[in-house]
């Protein structure tokens, strides 16, 4: 099971534990997530699988039945119902012209339940949650390393640019903006709200775009509401910011 391998123990966390009934079962349904996201590759029914989580999470029943466009007065409810499967929205990085349309196609169900978990009041649940997104990355991302934290409301562009090696620290509200490659080497520490970045605009034409790799080392630190500009190549265990501007 991806938690298990992934997730931060609890002695590396230093975080409280759930009363063990709670945690029994938030570990049986990472469990049966992972299991279902390792046997479906599929982005159609890994949407459905998404789609019938978030029924749950947010209406607290399960997907079925057909809904009833005929009355104005349940519209919202519809809008609601329908935006939970993945197949029904849009998210921004559909509309870059860089995006790989067939790896999106298996990350975008992910990447929807990766914000609308964190969008959910379960989504502060920060044992759960820390757990939850090490058991998504696993099949989103590139590669994710053991030991990982990943805190509340982290944005993804694609993710399945990113590379996370084991012990790697992301606060909330980071922006891993993977439309390139980025490396989080072993161990590094991303603040809160620090943007990491792998496109800019060319001097000349600001309409042409240019992307490049960009890798944090192995324990460095990028400071809170730090910004790391694209192609930047942080040595092992450099620190920056807060509020400065790698380079």
């Amino acid at each position: 099971m991806a938690e298990l391998t992934n997730a931060p123990t609890d002695k590396q966390a230093r975080i409280p534990q759930p009363l063990p009934e709670a945690e029994e079962v938030y570990r049986r349904w990472l469990g049966y997530l992972d299991e279902e996201f390792t046997r479906h590759q599929a982005a159609e029914r890994r949407a459905e699988i998404v789609r019938d989580q978030l029924f749950q999470l947010y209406l607290g029943r399960p997907h079925g039945g057909k809904l009833n466009f005929t009355l104005t007065s349940e519209l919202p409810l519809n809008v609601l119902q329908l935006s939970l499967d993945p197949g029904n929205i849009t998210l921004e990085a559909e509309h870059h012209p860089d995006v790989d349309q067939e790896r999106f196609a298996a990350s975008k169900p992910l990447l929807w339940f990766w914000i609308m978990f964190d969008r959910s009041p379960i989504g502060l649940n920060h044992w759960l949650g820390i757990r939850f997104r090490c058991m998504l990355g696993h099949h989103l991302f590139a590669k994710m390393g053991k030991g990982v934290r990943i805190d509340h409301g982290v944005e993804l562009t694609y993710g399945y640019n990113l590379t996370i090696d084991d012990g790697v620290i992301v606060r909330q509200r980071a922006l891993l903006d993977d439309r390139a490659a980025i490396h989080l080497g072993e161990g590094a520490v991303i603040g809160n709200y620090a943007r990491i970045y792998t496109h800019t605009h060319d001097n000349d034409d600001y309409d042409k775009l240019i992307f490049a790799e960009t890798t944090i080392g192995a324990r460095a630190r990028v400071g809170a509401h730090t910004t790391v500009l694209a192609g930047t190549k942080m040595g092992d265990g450099e620190i920056v910011g807060p509020h400065g501007t790698a380079k």
